[in-house]
């Protein structure tokens, strides 16, 4: 069992996956920063000083506070603004996402394009021709 074990973390799609996991987390520090720090604050500019983390509604009679953090120590609430932040990440991250996974198309696509035409084979009996040549001159 530990040799098939071995054995499947030295293939190569375990390591690149391993690597991607790696990545993806990083970038997603990067997509919440984007959107918390940069295009959260401009949204909230343009419709008059929205913050979406404090949008909720207590679930228990306790809650009396308007910030969401002083409410979640005073019960239950219901927090669908921290919702909608994290569907805008989401968001930007996969958009984010399929304009790199486009660039990488494009460029396979356009090294297909400039790569050389591969020398077609010849055909079989023009191969054997060759072959059999090849091996009288050896003798």
């Amino acid at each position: 069992m530990l040799k098939e074990f071995q054995e499947f973390i030295s293939k190569g799609n375990v390591m690149d996956l391993a690597v991607g996991v790696i990545i993806g987390a990083a970038f997603s520090k990067i997509v919440d920063s984007l959107v918390n720090d940069i295009i959260m604050p401009i949204v909230g500019a343009i419709f008059g000083g929205l913050d979406f983390n404090n949008y909720f509604f207590g679930l228990s009679s306790n809650v009396h506070s308007t910030a969401l953090a002083d409410a979640k120590k005073e019960g239950a609430v219901f927090a669908y603004g921290s919702f909608i932040t994290v569907v805008l990440n989401f968001l930007i991250l996969a958009f984010i996402i399929f304009l790199m996974v486009k660039a990488v198309n494009n460029l396979r696509k356009r090294l297909e394009r400039e790569k050389p035409a591969a020398a077609a084979a010849p055909p079989a009996d023009v191969a054997l021709l060759t072959e059999i040549r090849d091996l009288l001159a050896k003798r």
